[in-house]
């Protein structure tokens, strides 16, 4: 299945089980009728920012809109098999979700050259960890500015208000972990609008 569509259907499964109308989810996501309409049916990619709103909306982490059915208590994904989430210079990489009680949310994302996380700085419960893998990212963190290259790492509170930024002209590659407060929200929704 696209994973555009992938998406959009579990969207659209996890509003229709907590009998929500399109209407009522544009509401508490504040997103439109329109764009939600249009996600569900796999016509348009949601942003980083779009999935974390729908994700606060349905009270749910990111996550769960890229999980297919995993049995057990290992997820093992191929690497072209990722769920797999692109918007304007971001593309985020699920690398594993589906475990029962399941604690972290572990991201690949790629931000090209000129490109940012999101639009504006994000804030969300727990904690996240970065890992530059590839390139060089710029991180504002609560109005403190991070340079980071290749193997360097920041681990903050995420509520703190954050952005990523590649000011270069190549790639960067960063691992992206994210742990919630318990009993909260899983926090990759805020980086998929």
């Amino acid at each position: 299945m696209d994973e555009k569509l992938l998406v959009g259907t579990r969207i659209r499964e996890l509003r229709t089980q907590r009998g929500l109308s399109l209407r009522a989810l544009a509401g508490l996501s504040n997103l439109s009728t329109n764009a939600i309409s249009l996600i569900e049916r796999g016509g348009n990619s949601p942003t980083v920012s779009s999935l974390h709103s729908l994700a606060n909306a349905l009270a749910v982490p990111v996550t769960a809109f890229f999980e297919r059915q995993h049995g057990g208590h290992v997820v093992h994904l191929k690497r072209n098999a990722r769920p797999t989430s692109e918007t304007a210079g971001v593309r985020m990489e699920n690398l594993g979700s589906g475990l029962p009680s399941q604690q972290i949310e572990p991201f690949l994302m790629t931000i090209e050259p000129g490109g940012s996380s999101t639009n504006s700085q994000i804030t969300h419960s727990g904690e996240e960890l970065v890992y530059v893998m590839q390139g060089k990212l710029r991180c504002l963190i609560n109005e403190q500015e991070y340079l980071l290259d290749k193997g360097d790492s920041l681990l903050f509170l995420a509520s703190q208000p954050h952005i990523y930024r590649n000011q270069t002209t190549k790639p960067a590659q960063v691992l992206i972990v994210f742990q919630p407060m318990v009993g909260q929200v899983m926090a990759h929704q805020h980086y998929v609008e």
